[in-house]
């Protein structure tokens, strides 16, 4: 049903089924089709609709230009007992990142601790997805992701583009008494995917979530797209601005340091500098690393885990009747939420993915 006159609501079944459907249409086998659509609703479900079904034209596109191949399985380039260096040839994010995390849990539980480095996956999505599959195997986790050939973000300092977005997530598991805690955060101060969602008529971004090539700052997505055409893809390479980095210098080196660790150490590559100056295809690359508490604190980690952030909780709010919160609280209340009422879409996200859906034949159902 309509919401106010740019929000489209839609049964969070629904919306799966018709994403993998035109997955399938697209070229993907049915079961890579239904896990990038489960994937894809799992970041809608949590409330980031930056790395949710908005991503579909986009990806769908990028599979009939060959900058992301269907059904790819992950290359061992190196293997240790707690290590393993892997590429992902190029494959769904959405199939290349569980391959990768599952890896990762299994040398984890063997050893007590494992470090996986990841190249060439296509777009991973929601990177809080793979920790908590590990937090869900009951290991804590730490990822550092990077785009190669994918520059949106200037240095502190600078106007010109170096960095992509670089999410930092680190997720510890939880028990029957406490749900896991999940940190997942770009290390731009909005995610690339916010502003689509912006462009698209969806919430703005912060004034000043933009540099200009002048230096002056603004919450204008065009800055980042150039133009903007309603229902129309988005191209960041139409663009002549940046994001910036949340925090000042603070930001700003955690992404350096992002692609020193999933670019540079991966073995995969670093946003820049894209030969010729032309944004081809993109890939993401993950380091991560895999904690299994019981090896490290014993039987009484939960315990402490839950008590500590119960003390975080109980700090008397800024505002009368509001909350402290934990992270992973606000994702796992939006997905109970949104799991009974359903997904709301911007008007034109939706009309997007209906497009996509038409032109591939998948008949698209009533919101």
């Amino acid at each position: 049903m309509a919401d106010a006159e740019s929000t489209v609501t839609v049964a969070a079944a629904t919306l799966q089924t018709l994403i993998a459907d035109i997955f399938a249409a697209a070229g993907c086998g049915r079961e890579e089709a239904e896990r990038i659509g489960r994937y894809l609703l799992s970041a809608n479900l949590a409330g980031h609709d930056s790395h949710g079904v908005i991503r579909t034209p986009r990806y769908v596109q990028w599979l009939q230009e060959g900058k992301v191949r269907a059904g790819q399985a992950l290359t061992v380039v190196n293997d240790g007992p707690v290590h393993a260096t892997l590429d992902g040839n190029w494959g769904f994010g959405q199939t290349i990142g569980p391959l990768a995390v599952d890896l990762g849990i299994a040398k984890a539980r063997e050893a007590g601790v494992s470090v996986i480095a990841l190249r060439h996956s296509g777009h991973l999505g929601r990177i809080g997805d793979w920790a908590e599959r590990a937090a869900e195997a009951g290991l804590a986790s730490i990822h550092f992701v990077n785009v190669e050939g994918g520059e949106l973000v200037a240095p502190f300092g600078g106007v010109d583009r170096r960095f992509s977005t670089n999410p930092v997530c680190i997720g510890i598991p939880g028990d029957d008494a406490a749900p896991m805690l999940l940190l997942d955060f770009a290390t731009s101060l909005v995610a690339e995917g916010k502003v689509l969602v912006a462009s698209n008529g969806g919430k703005p971004v912060p004034q000043g979530a933009l540099v200009r090539p002048d230096g002056r700052f603004t919450d204008d997505p065009a800055a980042l797209y150039g133009p903007l055409v309603p229902s129309a893809p988005r191209d960041p390479a139409m663009g002549e601005g940046a994001l910036v980095a949340f925090g000042l210098h603070k930001g700003s080196g955690l992404a350096f340091m992002c692609e020193m660790l999933a670019g540079v150490l991966t073995g995969g590559g670093t946003s820049g500098p894209i030969p010729g100056g032309k944004r081809g295809r993109i890939s993401n690359g993950m380091m991560s690393i895999y904690l299994d508490p019981a090896k490290f604190s014993g039987a009484d980690f939960h315990a402490r885990a839950r008590a500590y952030a119960d003390y975080v909780k109980a700090s008397r709010p800024v505002t009368p009747g509001g909350e402290v919160l934990v992270p992973g609280e606000p994702e796992a209340r939006m997905r109970a939420a949104r799991l009974a009422h359903g997904v709301p879409l911007q008007a034109q996200t939706w009309t997007a993915i209906c497009a996509t859906a038409r032109s591939l034949g998948v008949a698209v159902p009533a919101p």
